[in-house]
């Protein structure tokens, strides 16, 4: 059974050095944390095999600097769509 699955990182410039997995889930609690991202107005990016690498991490550490690429690319992509959705 392929069951839905998904993380959530959260990264404060500010305060952290690196983004942290501050959710994880499947089934159920996958669908919450998505449902909680949607509702905040929180994008989201499908990432399924980075999303697979998170699920085996703790929660709330830092990435770990192989994943520093990877975040990197949805931050990015995430900024765009923030600054977008700003100049509507």
């Amino acid at each position: 059974m392929n069951r839905k699955k998904a993380a959530a990182l959260r990264y404060d410039r500010g305060r952290d050095s690196a983004p942290r997995l501050v959710a994880k889930g499947r089934g159920y609690l996958a669908e919450k944390i998505i449902e909680i991202a949607k509702e905040r107005g929180i994008p989201i990016q499908e990432d399924r095999e980075l999303v697979e690498i998170l699920s085996t991490l703790d929660l709330y550490r830092e990435i770990p600097p192989e994943l520093y690429r990877a975040v990197a690319e949805i931050l990015a992509y995430i900024y765009r769509v923030s600054k977008k959705l700003n100049q509507v």
